[in-house]
């Protein structure tokens, strides 16, 4: 029997309804098997940035999860949960998109392949996925980097907005 490991997966999603897709997206990852979700955060709402076209604002959260799936199989995993929401992957780096899942951290361990990195590269600059991720993990280290609550105060102020209760979220 292998002992399961904690991750955490960035949601994120700014067209055709971006708070059902994420719903859609945990209820996913719940099915998944061999992986159970035990923590849950927040949905924020950021603008979009980084892309040359303008975009509608992200829904975004993090969900925490104890898993015995290996990194890649996990990784796999959610990106079949991308594809069955209709994630189309045009090539244009930030562009929109019905549903991203991001495997930002799996337990301690640093991966570096030619189609998976963790640590996520960037999850240490983006305060939409620092902010929820210090909602539900406030001690965890970004191997690299420090805590993730260091990380977020050293980004300074940000335009994320918590949303307020959503039924069909939590």
């Amino acid at each position: 029997m292998t002992t399961p490991v904690g991750a955490y997966l960035a949601l994120g999603s700014n067209l055709a309804d971006p708070a059902e897709q994420l719903v859609q997206a945990r209820a996913a990852i719940n099915a998944m098997p061999d992986t159970k979700i035990v923590r849950v955060s927040s949905l924020y709402q950021s603008p979009a940035w980084g892309s040359d076209e303008p975009q509608p604002d992200y829904i975004n959260a993090v969900i925490a999860v104890q898993t015995t799936l290996s990194a890649r199989d996990l990784w796999l995993a959610t990106s079949g949960v991308e594809a069955a929401q209709g994630r189309v992957r045009s090539g244009a780096q930030n562009a929109a998109r019905t549903i991203d899942i991001d495997l930002l951290l799996y337990g301690n361990t640093a991966i570096q392949s030619a189609d998976l990195t963790v640590p996520h590269p960037r999850m240490h600059e983006r305060d939409f996925v620092l902010l929820p991720l210090v909602e539900i993990a406030l001690l965890v280290v970004i191997p690299g980097h420090g805590r993730a609550s260091d990380c977020l105060r050293a980004i300074g102020p940000t335009r994320i907005r918590k949303l307020s209760h959503n039924p069909a979220w939590k």
